[in-house]
């Protein structure tokens, strides 16, 4: 082979390895920000996606204390679902977990939103006031739900003691089943205000004050303010706070089984609590990961709200 030949052979070869490295370059440009997201993709399904399978096929399983030794759990189909469905405990659960939602946003919100009105005016200590309300959103639950435990018994509770200055009978906050979820929504409320007032007042942050300067001169001041111009303005914000209120809510277990652990006479079990008393106190994890799958359906729900809310703002 003469010299020549050589020559177009090592520059073919040449050629042909520097267009496969651009081949490969274009590749990993176009799939590189597929690498950056494979940790999270990772973690998401190792923590999250994983228990949601194992939990929706436990759900059509005899799952219970014995499997754990024998490493076997029929397929019993529908059957959890259809002794969680007959019994007259899930009507119970379910009509409690939508008072105790409901209850709790609704005051959660007006609250929050309230306050948040209140602190967008600027005054002194109004920075540390703030702070001060995100201390029950710091506590760990289980500690608020022992002090408020506490502060409501009937005997010896703080708020009856107060109460008794006025000649008011010690009231059965928590052992009176017509009582006792009231109590348990008055404690929720408590923890979920400063989640109110730290998005709100964000929102209300985000208003341009030169709204507020034009709607004064065409008399829009006040509630005429606030109904024609805050309102509107921060009605995406109000979606997603509610949206991931009901979200946090419908999935509370701390504070009730703190509290009241479900009673009395099941006045205050909800959704929530009794698919814990089923996993982890009846070890019945079949019909315990029934009622979970339910409770998974109806977040999931909000979560895809919250989702198309998110995307409508990101279009706007």
């Amino acid at each position: 082979m003469t010299s020549a030949n050589l020559s177009l052979t090592a520059a073919g070869d040449s050629l042909g390895r520097l267009g496969r490295k651009a081949a490969w370059m274009r590749l990993f440009r176009r799939h590189a920000q597929w690498l950056f997201c494979l940790p999270a993709i990772v973690f998401v399904a190792m923590f999250f996606g994983y228990p949601i399978v194992q939990n929706v096929v436990m759900g059509f399983q005899e799952y219970g204390v014995s499997t754990f030794y024998s490493g076997e759990a029929p397929w019993v189909g529908l059957a959890n679902y259809v002794t969680t469905f007959s019994s007259h405990l899930f009507t119970t659960t379910l009509v409690n977990t939508a008072l105790f939602t409901i209850g709790s946003i609704s005051f959660q919100f007006v609250i929050g939103l309230a306050l948040a009105l209140f602190f967008k005016r600027a005054f002194p200590l109004s920075g540390f006031l703030r702070s001060l309300l995100l201390l029950p959103w710091l506590l760990p639950l289980i500690a608020s739900s022992a002090v408020w435990k506490w502060m409501l018994d009937q005997e010896s509770g703080v708020l009856n003691q107060f109460l008794g200055l006025f000649g008011v009978d010690p009231v059965p906050w928590l052992v009176d089943p017509t009582l006792a979820l009231i109590g348990v929504i008055g404690v929720n409320i408590w923890l979920g205000i400063p989640f109110n007032v730290a998005i709100l007042y964000s929102g209300l942050q985000a208003v341009p004050r030169e709204l507020y300067e034009a709607g004064s001169l065409d008399g829009a001041i006040g509630w005429k303010a606030f109904r024609h111009i805050t309102w509107p303005s921060i009605r995406s914000v109000v979606s997603v706070v509610l949206v991931l209120g009901v979200v946090y809510t419908l999935k509370v277990v701390d504070i009730i089984l703190g509290l009241t652990g479900g009673g009395p006479a099941n006045s205050t079990q909800t959704l929530a609590t009794n698919a814990y008393n089923k996993s982890f106190v009846e070890f019945n994890f079949g019909e315990g990961a029934a009622i979970s799958n339910v409770l998974i359906v109806v977040s999931l729900v909000f979560a895809m709200v919250y989702l198309s809310i998110s995307r409508r703002e990101a279009h706007e």
